[in-house]
């Protein structure tokens, strides 16, 4: 789904960060996590289908910012950290950053969509708006980006502007509430070209493809629990009929006694000739030469039959896994184990 519109959870921002940082940094990471946590962020993985364009950037780089922050706090209290961080990143990206870390586990700050928008389009949104909404709004924003904004209002309006984010004391938490959601709106209709399609369930199998056979039950059995569907999507997508040229002859030989032959003769039609190989290699001559008549014998056959015949092997291949007779190729440590 996409996320403009949104604000970003904690769990949402880790989503994205190990989108960016790939499956196989993601794969070592996620290992070490609480399962609780495991769970959710693969699942906002799995549902993440775009994302702005310089997103993945930004997130990246508030997750070592932060970091060094927790650091500097850690060793010497706010005063050390703020310190060295103004020296590094000047004063005013310090102090936001040491905002984000104190305010961590409280609510997220009003307009936070309109604190990452460009200056120039939230100046083309909030140029004929009413004075005090303006000032509201500028209250919240990052004070370079108030100060662009306020330069570039008329000068008629400049003043009054200035006026009221002087006087401004307090405003109902409804007025900020319904003003932000009006914002927001309308920065999402202009935000929307700068998406690109990211995540989703295959970034996720790819993810869990370089995990231990530990992590990715944990996770899949996890999200079974909050959804079902998207699951067993998952589950289908990280091993299909074509990997059965990753098995080795033990386990194809041990899958074969579990197919019957004319499910079998219709999943090989039109497969690739090195699926087909792995099948007639660990057949007897006979049983080979039958299998092949079979498939000739079947002619034209739907491609929606032979995917459903295909997907009935793949599920006899998973639940010989899940019962420990066969063993799939897999990333990380138990890669390799016959």
């Amino acid at each position: 789904m996409a996320r403009d519109n949104k604000k970003l959870t904690g769990v949402q921002k880790a989503a994205i960060l190990f989108i960016t940082l790939g499956p196989e940094a993601a794969a070592g990471i996620i290992k070490k996590l609480p399962e609780a946590e495991i769970q959710k962020i693969t699942y906002e993985i799995a549902n993440i289908s775009s994302v702005k364009s310089e997103q993945k950037k930004d997130i990246l780089k508030e997750f070592v910012e932060m970091n060094k922050a927790k650091d500097y706090l850690v060793e010497g209290g706010i005063e050390y950290a703020k310190n060295l961080l103004s020296k590094a990143l000047g004063n005013q990206r310090a102090v936001e950053i040491l905002d984000k870390v104190t305010e961590a586990t409280q609510q997220f700050r009003p307009f936070a969509i309109a604190r990452k928008a460009d200056a120039h389009q939230l100046l083309n949104i909030i140029t004929d708006e009413q004075p005090q909404t303006i000032a509201l709004i500028l209250c919240y924003l990052q004070a370079d980006k108030a100060g662009q904004i306020l330069s570039a209002l008329p000068e008629n309006v400049q003043a009054e502007v200035a006026y009221r984010v002087a006087t401004m004391r307090t405003t109902s938490h409804a007025v900020i509430k319904e003003i932000e959601k009006v914002l927001d709106g309308k920065l999402s209709s202009v935000v929307k070209s700068d998406m690109k399609v990211i995540g989703g369930v295959p970034t996720i199998v790819e993810i869990l493809n370089r995990v231990d056979r530990t992590t990715e039950k944990n996770i899949t059995e996890g999200l079974e629990k909050e959804d079902a569907e998207l699951a067993e999507k998952i589950k289908e997508s990280m091993f299909v009929f074509e990997d059965i040229i990753t098995l080795d002859d033990v386990a194809i030989q041990r899958v074969l006694r579990e197919v019957d032959t004319k499910e079998l003769a219709l999943a090989l039609k039109g497969c690739s000739e090195e699926v087909g190989d792995a099948i007639f290699r660990n057949q007897s001559k006979r049983a080979s030469a039958a299998l092949k008549e079979d498939i000739e014998f079947l002619g034209p056959v739907r491609l929606m039959d032979v995917e459903k015949a295909q997907q009935k092997i793949v599920n006899i291949i998973r639940r010989l896994d899940e019962a420990g007779e066969i063993v799939l190729s897999r990333g990380g440590e138990d890669a390799i184990i016959v």
